[in-house]
């Protein structure tokens, strides 16, 4: 009998590839609520979330579940604490879309400060004197500042300093000569970075601590030209602080590729502001990543289905559930 795996999303097809030729009975829900997800779930091994949730009352009652999946590294939809506690692996994608998420969050850099997609815009409408509006400013020079300094943060300072930036870090997971040993400058200090750069760019997990670490208070320290960059997760930048801040000009400009509601429809506050650049949670979407984070995940669900204590999962102490020592 086939083991069903229950996808929210149709993975990219290498990944697809995986689940097909290992014989898993695959049902997609386009759907990631798990009341909708439930009843497809109640007889599932595995399920992968591409975009969605799933909490402790859907585990619960999915006595036949083995694994979850997820095409990345953020594990802030899925009750992690619960899927332990059932001895449930939630098999990650760790290091398989680090670099696109680097270049896109640099490509918003640099289209927050050359102000390109308003010119694109008021172009496109027959403003060509929007050329003289002399907004856009070099990058040359200017200090980006990194909240959170893993792999992405990491190859962001690359690119970084490969234009001539220079980066300061704030990462308290960090130790300060790692840092320094780059040539980077290290901040103990949130607040410090916020008044001392021209960029910042958020590469964290969402956590209850993480979680409106960029407020009210941190964006009114920032300068009048600076640009907050968001590639990590919603709600990790308070989004109605930074709406509050674009509509005063209190910064230059802001970019988002994520949002603390997702998907998000044409409502969305943030999308009124024209010094505002917004892309649909697609930084680690390129043809590349989409097929290496498609492939890792579906890999550990087929191998934990097997059951093969597959190494990259985000809850190790799931092995220690009885369910594994059988």
């Amino acid at each position: 009998m086939m083991a069903k795996v229950v996808i929210s999303h149709r993975l990219h097809d290498d990944g697809m590839a995986v689940l097909e030729k290992a014989g898993m009975e695959v049902t997609i829900t386009n759907n990631g609520d798990p009341k909708v997800m439930l009843p497809e779930l109640l007889d599932a091994e595995g399920l992968i979330i591409r975009i969605g949730s799933i909490d402790r009352e859907t585990m619960l009652q999915c006595k036949n579940l083995k694994v979850i999946g997820r095409p990345g590294v953020g594990v802030d939809d899925v009750d992690v604490k619960t899927a332990t506690e059932l001895g449930i692996p939630v098999v990650i994608a760790p290091g398989a879309n680090t670099r696109s998420v680097a270049e896109h969050a640099l490509t918003l850099i640099l289209a927050c400060a050359k102000d390109l997609v308003h010119s694109d815009k008021e172009l496109r409408a027959g403003n060509f004197a929007v050329r003289s509006s002399y907004k856009a400013y070099e990058i040359y020079g200017k200090t980006l500042g990194l909240v959170g300094y893993g792999h992405i943060g990491s190859i962001l300072a690359e690119l970084a300093t490969g234009i001539g930036m220079k980066v300061v870090v704030y990462d308290p997971f960090v130790k300060k000569e790692a840092i320094e040993a780059k040539g980077y400058r290290y901040e103990a200090d949130l607040n410090e970075v916020m008044k001392r750069v021209d960029v910042i760019s958020v590469h964290v997990p969402l956590t209850p601590k993480t979680k409106g670490l960029i407020g009210v208070k941190e964006i009114a320290l920032m300068k009048p030209n600076a640009i907050v960059v968001n590639c990590a997760r919603g709600g990790i930048i308070d989004e109605k602080a930074l709406a509050e801040a674009l509509a005063a000009g209190k910064i230059y400009s802001a970019a988002t590729d994520v949002f603390a509601n997702e998907p998000v429809t044409p409502a969305e506050p943030l999308f009124q502001y024209s010094n505002m650049i917004v892309t649909p949670h697609m930084a680690g979407q390129t043809k590349e990543a989409a097929s290496d984070v498609a492939t890792m995940a579906a890999e550990g669900v087929v191998a934990v289905i097997n059951g093969e204590k597959w190494p990259k999962i985000c809850n190790p102490d799931a092995y220690k559930h009885p369910r594994w020592n059988k």
